[in-house]
């Protein structure tokens, strides 16, 4: 039995080392699915090359695919995995950067990104760390706990804990965050507030990319809500 737990470890972890695929799985690590051919462009390979590594990535229970009519979109297939893959971008050498658009597309993903279902980058910890610092969220060791004082705040903020909670999943535990090298709220909260920051206008994704924009309403609303500064982002 530990000699074929060992040989799925091997599996998985050659899977994620090849690099046009760790290219694919770091594109889909913004939640959202997504045809062969748009991977295919974010890793600098072939459309019939990307479906061969996506097959293998299916076969191995990383990735999931859904079929809409003649085409199929491809995604990571739960939050363990992408758990997982944000954990190692947190201990891998930094990309060299070598053109303008790649340093612009690197300050966006630091500022603010996805991280599969919930907010990361530096404003997904400045969230964080204003909700530890309001006395919403409490902290130990491995996650993150609503306060009482938090369960009034995020009520008033229409957020449903409820369907959080009733999720099959972790609550809100901490997720490592690969740019900032501090934790920030993961889980089923984590998710849910990212869904209602989106409702809300206050950030926005952007084509093709995992980084989100914050918008002019968002700006007043992170302040005058969380007291966070995002004036020049």
């Amino acid at each position: 039995m530990k000699a074929q737990a060992n040989a799925n470890l091997a599996i998985v972890a050659s899977l994620v080392s090849e690099g046009s695929r760790a290219a694919m799985l770091t594109a889909m690590l913004d939640g959202r699915f997504h045809p062969a051919s748009e991977l295919a462009y974010m890793a600098g390979i072939k459309p019939q090359t990307a479906s061969f590594h996506l097959s293998k990535m299916t076969d191995a229970g990383i990735v999931s695919v859904e079929q809409q009519g003649r085409h199929r979109y491809y995604g990571i297939r739960d939050p363990e995995v992408a758990r997982m893959l944000e954990s190692l971008l947190s201990i891998a050498p930094p990309v060299e950067i070598k053109s303008l658009r790649q340093a612009d597309e690197d300050r966006a993903i630091r500022s603010a990104r996805t991280c599969y279902d919930h907010l990361a980058g530096k404003l997904g910890i400045q969230l964080t760390t204003s909700l530890l610092e309001m006395g919403v969220l409490d902290e130990n060791h491995k996650q993150f706990e609503v306060t009482a004082a938090g369960e009034a705040f995020f009520r008033d903020f229409r957020l449903d804990l409820d369907r959080a909670r009733a999720k099959r999943r972790s609550f809100s535990h901490k997720c490592l965050d690969w740019s900032e090298r501090r934790h920030h709220l993961a889980g089923s909260l984590g998710s849910v507030l990212l869904e209602k920051l989106l409702e809300l206008k206050w950030i926005e994704r952007l084509p093709k990319t995992r980084a989100v924009r914050v918008t002019e309403k968002g700006k007043k609303g992170f302040k005058a809500t969380f007291g966070i500064d995002v004036e020049g982002r």
